[in-house]
Parts: C-alpha cells; sequence; structure tokens
C-alpha cells in the first residue's frame, strides 16, 4: 500500500523529473523504468535532480498535466449528471499520478522531433564544416570500455610533442563533441575524440562528424548489451570505425576476445606484450603502481607508470605507438608515459588518515574491466582486500553468465571481503562464490549509501577497498 501511495507524494513529480534526466531523456528507457517501478519513494537514492533549465522546464510540464487532470475532476463534479461524473472525477483523480508518468513523454516526444532533431542536424552539419577545415590530425576512439582512458593516456603522451585537444569529460556524442570543435582555435595539430555508442549506426554517424584518419578500438563486450541485443550487432557497430577509416591506421585491443576475433588484416594489435614494434619487458604493477621495460629496437624506455594493473600497459604501448609514428622522439614518449596519472573514478586511488587505501573504479561497469580489477586485488600481497559492487547494468540475457564469472574471478582471486548490493545482479555473484566454495565473507546491503556507511567500521589500516562500478537510480 506504501509503495501504491507514493505516487500521491508531493516530490513524485521530481521524481519523474529525475528519472527523465537520469535516462538523458531517452524516452525508451524512462518508459520502461516507469512500467517496472513500485515504490517512488525511493528513486533519489543515489543522485538527485540537478535544476537544469531543461529539467525545470519538464518539472512544470508535469504539474501542468497533473493540475490539469485535477481540474478536469473538479469540472466533472459541478456537471449536471452528478452520479455518474463524480465517480468519473473520482476515477481521474485515483489515475492521475499514473497517466502523468506517461503523458509526460508526449510534450517531449514533440520537443525531440519539431526541435532538437533539427537543432541537432543544423549544429553538427555545421561543425563538421568546421572540422572540414581544421589541419589537425583526427585520431578516434571507439569501443565497449576503457575510451576516456585511452582518450586520456593519447592526450597526454601526444602532447609531448604536438598541440593537441581532445573533448573533455564523457563528451562522446553529436552535441557534446560539436560543443568542443565550436572552442577549437585550428592550431591545434591532434584532435583526440571518443566515440559514445548505444545502438546500431552510431559509430557511422559519429565518424561522419569528425572524419577520422587514425583508430582506435579499445574492445568489444556486454556493455549496453540491453540495447544492442546481440555481441555481434555490438562488434559490428563498434568496427564502423575501421569500415569508415578503411585502409588507414587502426590499433585493436587484442585482450578483448571479441575485438581481436573482428580484427582484419592490417590492424595493429596491441596488449600488455607490446604494440607494433614497440614491446614490453619486466612488467610489475602495485598499488604504487605499473614498471615495465617498453623496447623499441636498440632503445630501451623505463616505463613508470602511475596507473594501476597489467590490464594498463596496452593501452600505453598503443600510445608509444601512435606517438612513434607522429614523430615523437623516444624521450618525449618515454617522459609521456611517465606523466599518466589515474583518471577520476577509474582505478583512482585514495588513502585516507586511517591507513585504508580505497581504489574509486565507479564508472567501470563492464565485463573486461571487472575481470582486471579483481586480477590486480588478486596480485596484491599482505593486505586485506574488500570488493563491493552493485554488479554491472544492461548486461541483456548474458547477465546471469556475466555475473558467474564474476564470482567464480574472486573466488579465484582470494578476496577477504565481498560487499554486495541487493538487486537484480547481485544474487549471481554470491551463486558463484558458494559454489566456488569461497572461503571469505560476503556481505550484504540494501543500498550503496548504507554499504558506504559501515565500510569504515569495518575496514582498519592496510585495508584495500575497491568500489567496482556504481549502479545508476533508472535500474533499481
Amino acid at each position: 500500500m506504501n509503495a501504491w501511495l507514493s505516487r500521491y507524494r508531493p516530490r513524485y513529480l521530481r521524481s519523474l523529473t529525475y528519472m527523465l534526466q537520469a535516462t538523458e531523456y531517452d524516452i525508451g528507457d524512462y518508459v520502461e523504468w516507469y512500467g517496472r517501478t513500485r515504490d517512488f519513494s525511493r528513486v533519489e537514492q543515489r543522485k538527485s535532480l540537478v535544476k537544469t533549465p531543461k529539467a525545470l522546464v519538464v518539472l512544470a510540464l508535469a504539474w501542468v498535466i497533473e493540475l490539469g487532470l485535477l481540474a478536469l475532476a473538479v469540472g466533472l463534479v459541478w456537471t449536471d449528471n452528478v452520479p455518474f461524473c463524480r465517480v468519473l472525477a473520482l476515477a481521474v483523480v485515483i489515475v492521475a499520478p499514473f497517466a502523468t508518468g506517461y503523458l509526460l513523454v508526449v510534450p517531449l516526444l514533440v520537443v525531440r522531433f519539431l526541435i532538437q532533431q533539427p537543432l541537432e542536424w543544423l549544429i553538427t552539419r555545421k561543425s563538421r564544416k568546421i572540422l572540414m577545415q581544421h589541419p589537425g590530425l583526427k585520431i578516434a576512439v571507439a569501443g565497449s570500455f576503457g575510451k576516456t582512458s585511452m582518450r586520456e593516456i593519447l592526450r597526454i603522451v601526444l602532447a609531448e610533442g604536438k598541440r593537441v585537444a581532445a573533448p573533455p569529460h564523457s563528451y562522446n556524442t553529436p552535441l557534446g563533441i560539436s560543443r568542443f570543435i565550436r572552442g577549437l582555435s585550428g592550431e591545434e595539430e591532434v584532435l583526440i575524440f571518443e566515440l559514445g555508442e548505444y545502438y546500431p549506426g552510431d559509430v557511422r554517424k559519429l565518424c561522419q562528424l569528425v572524419n577520422p584518419q587514425v583508430g582506435i578500438i579499445t574492445g568489444v563486450n556486454e556493455a549496453h548489451l540491453g540495447k544492442f541485443k546481440s555481441l555481434d550487432r555490438t562488434a559490428a557497430t563498434i568496427f564502423e570505425l575501421a569500415d569508415w577509416i578503411g585502409g588507414g591506421p587502426i590499433y585493436v585491443n587484442g585482450e578483448s576476445d571479441l575485438a581481436r576475433k573482428s580484427a582484419r588484416p592490417g590492424h595493429l594489435i596491441y596488449d600488455r606484450d607490446g604494440a607494433g614494434d614497440w614491446q614490453v619487458k619486466n612488467a610489475s604493477t602495485g598499488l604504487e603502481g605499473t614498471k615495465f621495460t617498453l623496447t623499441h629496437g636498440k632503445e630501451h624506455l623505463s616505463i613508470s607508470s602511475h596507473l594501476l594493473g597489467l590490464h594498463q600497459i596496452g593501452p600505453l604501448a598503443a600510445a608509444a605507438a601512435v606517438a612513434s609514428s607522429l614523430g615523437l622522439t623516444d624521450r618525449q614518449i618515454e617522459a609521456g608515459l611517465n606523466a599518466v596519472t589515474p583518471f577520476e573514478h577509474r582505478m583512482q586511488p585514495r588513502t585516507d588518515s586511517t591507513g585504508v587505501t580505497t581504489l574509486d573504479d565507479s564508472y567501470n561497469g563492464n565485463p573486461d574491466g571487472a575481470r582486471a580489477v579483481i586480477s590486480f586485488l588478486g596480485e596484491i600481497q599482505d593486505h586485506r582486500r574488500f570488493y563491493v559492487t552493485p554488479g554491472l547494468v544492461e548486461m541483456g540475457k548474458r547477465s546471469a553468465q556475466v555475473h558467474r564469472e564474476i564470482g567464480r574471478e574472486l573466488a579465484r582471486a582470494g578476496i577477504e571481503r565481498v560487499v554486495l548490493i541487493r538487486d537484480s545482479a547481485t544474487p549471481f555473484i554470491a551463486e558463484a562464490l558458494e559454489a566456488a566454495h569461497f572461503k571469505g565473507e560476503i556481505m550484504w546491503y540494501d543500498d550503496g549509501p548504507a554499504a558506504f556507511a559501515a565500510l569504515p567500521h569495518l575496514t582498519v589500516a592496510g585495508d584495500v577497498v575497491l568500489l567496482q562500478n556504481d549502479w545508476p537510480d533508472q535500474y533499481s
């Protein structure tokens, strides 16, 4: 009953607006969320509504719809056919919140088709013309995971010898990239773009905008499988980058099984053993960073990166190969690789005043990334390790398989404490842990805030806590 009555709370309309914002105003995702949600009092758990102009307009529209339905009910009460109309008015009052939840998408659809899409077309058309006249080399990064990290590694390394620019944050959509393009001076020598993909054709659409000459494919896995429906469609969409560039240089992450299988003759494979003529030797990793020797002919570069995990070596080697092809010296490449530091919310370490080290990997929500960080935790000795996760989202029909494999990996790594947030995914992790006779402790919490509040009371100096992925409210 309380869940049903949650639609009549004063914050109900705010919750609808928040969820539209959280789903980036994707009507399909919003309708799916609304259809499965029962209790609207628990919507804003992890984040809150950001009061942007667009969000305030949507909230105002929600109030207009709700008040309009209530005005209709009042009007029915005052009609002549009193008995029937009063019953109808009561029905309108009861269904008003339900109707508002769905009717809210109508004005959004009108705005999308009559205003947003034509405006987006005009903006991207203008941005495409700017880039066509820009003399800089365009590099594009596509993949199910690791795009932002690869983009930033390239930006830092290439900046040792070139004037480089790249969009900030996760600007990987047509409008986000167009905003970046409008701020270019025209003097940049290299432009690096991250291409986002959610549906077939997305990468091709972005290639039409940026017209890349060099491509890097970071991997293919189940990320966004809920939208793509099959891994074949995921791979085909990501390799639209290779289709666009044709015979130009394409670097493919060989540690991603699906990417390696989709690679074509002439593609350059990179992994923790190296990239092209660049070979990796004597690699080691720990909480202080990752060290290895990078050899190129008779040259030996000593790399001491602050990035954590052996899986980071492949992208670093790929950056070295790209930098070398653009004319950077070995000393510039070495300096650039050593200057790379962990990126925000991507295996970002922090040691607090109590001596507990937290590895913030909350932006890593894909199976390959999960396997990599579990492997890293398994290599850490003389520390008690906590693995905290709500699971991964958008795994589609492979969700059970993906999460059972995470459980098996955790058991093999011998992690001492596995902290699970209750949702549709984590029971599969627990099931696999128990089947593998996990010797550590499984700890359950109802939500992320409860787990985070408990951690300071569970940890002591020397402990390592890995925060794996964040579970957005729209998937709750």
